[in-house]
């Protein structure tokens, strides 16, 4: 192995560690202050962005995750009166889900407070650090 490749190899365990590290962080500031759970946010920020509902399949390419996960938290969800189904007109094997007006104002304010938890996960970078490293992200994406 080269010394480069050594480099490498650190960097990406520094990376999977801020990741993990942030990612339980988030996941135990939704607990806490939202009694709720990092999928259960991913599905409703999923949602949110897509006001008129989508398909259970859609949703599942959405978040990258297996229907079957989608599909149980969006049971919990739709018990919690977060999301409603509604099914298809035209074909009686889908079904769409979207937030209800409960759901939506429910969303808004875990989504401030996650933006607040992310920036003080994060306050140690500033302008020049963050275009940096977004740009070094952008190029890792492209291989």
């Amino acid at each position: 192995m080269s010394d480069l490749s050594k480099r490498r190899l650190k960097m990406w365990i520094r990376l999977l560690g801020v990741t993990r590290g942030s990612e339980n962080a988030l996941r135990e500031y939704l607990r806490l202050n939202h009694d709720t759970t990092l999928p259960r946010f991913d599905v409703m920020a999923a949602l949110y962005r897509r006001r008129d509902g989508v398909t259970m399949s859609e949703l599942s390419r959405m978040l990258l995750v297996s229907n079957g996960n989608a599909t149980a938290v969006v049971d919990r969800l739709e018990a919690d009166g977060m999301v409603r189904r509604t099914p298809s007109e035209t074909d009686r094997r889908t079904v769409y889900v979207a937030m209800t007006p409960e759901g939506i104002a429910a969303f808004e304010v875990m989504a401030q407070g996650h933006e607040a938890e992310v920036d003080k996960l994060f306050d140690g970078l500033g302008e020049a650090d963050l275009d940096a490293l977004t740009e070094i992200l952008k190029r890792m994406g492209k291989t």
